[in-house]
């Protein structure tokens, strides 16, 4: 048996993987930061040795001193075997751990918070988006880990056009806010949906799908590469600390704002 999160928005240390009836892990911390929730790990086991199938309990010890204790209430992990579909898996919390329990299907299962949005993804909406005559895919800059700060600007400029911004996952452990973008994206750019292209006669939208992918990429809750809460950045942002948040503010006030929508999770 072992557990591993060196992938894509992994996160997880491992205590002792000894007994699969008694897992002992624990939630890494965003890098320099105290906030942590956000979890994404592998199990691999062996069903052909073991004979049977063995219930696997995995508690998470520092869960009840994780950013939000309340979210663990009523709470239930999400787990795959493919990374495509997730589904909810029995979850306890006692007010310090977090208990997760499956009898695994298959040899090789990912488990996390919520269900990962992955830059290989976020990549694939994109670029697939551009390839629509309504949109334009424009890179404002990089971020301190060196990936592209990617906006999409989706219709027209012209005279009396509202102008509406939409940014999504500045706390990149609220994955849903990504999902909910690309739901939107299929809507706006549908060419047969007629609110839509009235949308789109009236209003010129600046979407960033991402505001924050080096700490999706890392397996943080709620910051960048150095720890910086990027939704308490916006006041005075610098290409130092957050040039996520630099480089779409300066968009912004070059462009004028009608109307900000920030999708949180």
């Amino acid at each position: 048996m072992q557990i591993t999160d060196n992938f894509d928005s992994g996160n997880i240390r491992v205590i002792d993987a000894s007994d699969a009836s008694n897992i002992q892990l624990e939630i890494k911390k965003d890098n320099q930061s105290d906030f942590y929730q956000w979890f994404h790990f592998k199990l691999q086991t062996d069903l052909s040795a073991n004979g049977d199938r063995l219930e696997h309990v995995m508690h998470l010890n520092n869960a009840g001193k994780a950013a939000y204790v309340e979210g663990w209430e009523d709470y239930q992990a999400v787990a795959s075997y493919d990374r495509e579909h997730w589904f909810r898996v029995p979850t306890q919390y006692d007010g310090e751990k977090l208990t997760i329990t499956l009898t695994p299907e298959y040899d090789s299962v990912y488990f996390a918070y919520f269900a990962p949005y992955s830059y290989e993804r976020h990549q694939d909406l994109i670029h697939n988006a551009q390839m629509h005559l309504d949109c334009q895919l424009q890179v404002l800059g990089q971020t301190l880990d060196g990936r592209d700060m990617t906006l999409l600007k989706i219709g027209e400029e012209g005279e009396g056009k509202r102008k509406v911004w939409i940014t999504a996952r500045q706390h990149p452990g609220e994955t849903m806010a990504e999902w909910f973008v690309e739901g939107m994206l299929d809507r706006l750019l549908d060419e047969d949906d007629g609110v839509a292209r009235a949308l789109l006669n009236k209003t010129v939208f600046y979407v960033v799908p991402n505001m924050n992918p080096d700490g999706s990429a890392r397996g943080h809750l709620r910051t960048n590469a150095v720890g910086a809460n990027l939704n308490r950045e916006w006041l005075e942002p610098t290409m130092e600390r957050s040039p996520e948040v630099f480089l779409v503010r300066e968009k912004m006030l070059e462009t004028g704002v009608d109307m900000f929508l920030d999708v949180h999770g």
